[in-house]
């Protein structure tokens, strides 16, 4: 049994109180999807709800804008969850790019085959309502850091929760995702490292 299956049993026990034997129909409807590094996962105009657990890797969910320049919604790491928010919440096609920036390993599961899977395991709901509510918090969450934090306060909050992805994600990336230029970025890494100094 894979570690991330191991996490989302224990996920599930601890939203309702499910024992990891009475998980078997939800696991039967997973699969493991492997990317390659830039490996596009969802493409703009995908409607296919999909719903994925990253065992391992990094996922980068963006979208072109019509000057042709890039602007990063989000990141994804291990132990997260990646999907649409178009397809799952809205029942739309996808306005977003969802790609791999490494290696990346996914246990996933079609949302429409979830849901089929809820209609005779109402027991599994809560982990639905999990999902549902985590995606909303996360859009929610990326909202307010534009209106009450600063790009610097953003970034130190992103080293706080993963610090390892300064070395793993290109600065091009991480500088869109705070709203600022790389140059930006450079400048307040360079003035939080001045002030360690002092």
């Amino acid at each position: 049994m894979s570690a991330s299956i191991t996490t989302l049993q224990q996920l599930l026990f601890d939203l309702a109180g499910i024992l990891p034997a009475d998980t078997a129909p939800l696991f039967a409807m997973t699969r493991q999807a492997k990317l390659a590094a830039n490996e596009t996962y969802i493409r703009e105009g995908d409607t296919e709800r999909r719903l994925a657990f990253i065992e391992q890797g990094i996922m980068r969910a963006y979208i072109i804008k019509s000057n042709g320049d890039e602007a990063t919604l989000f990141l994804r790491w291990e132990k997260q969850f990646i999907a649409s928010h178009d397809t799952i919440i809205h029942r739309r096609p996808s306005r977003f790019i969802y790609r791999a920036l490494e290696p990346t390993t996914l246990l996933e599961i079609d949302y429409d085959v979830l849901e089929e899977v809820l209609k005779t395991h109402p027991e599994y709901e809560p982990l639905r309502n999990f999902f549902l509510m985590r995606m909303l918090s996360e859009s929610l969450n990326i909202m307010e850091s534009f209106v009450t934090l600063s790009p610097e306060e953003r970034y130190r909050n992103l080293l706080a929760e993963r610090f390892d992805l300064v070395n793993r994600v290109p600065d091009k990336y991480i500088a869109s995702m705070l709203g600022i230029t790389p140059v930006s970025l450079s400048r307040i890494r360079k003035r939080m490292l001045d002030k360690g100094k002092g």
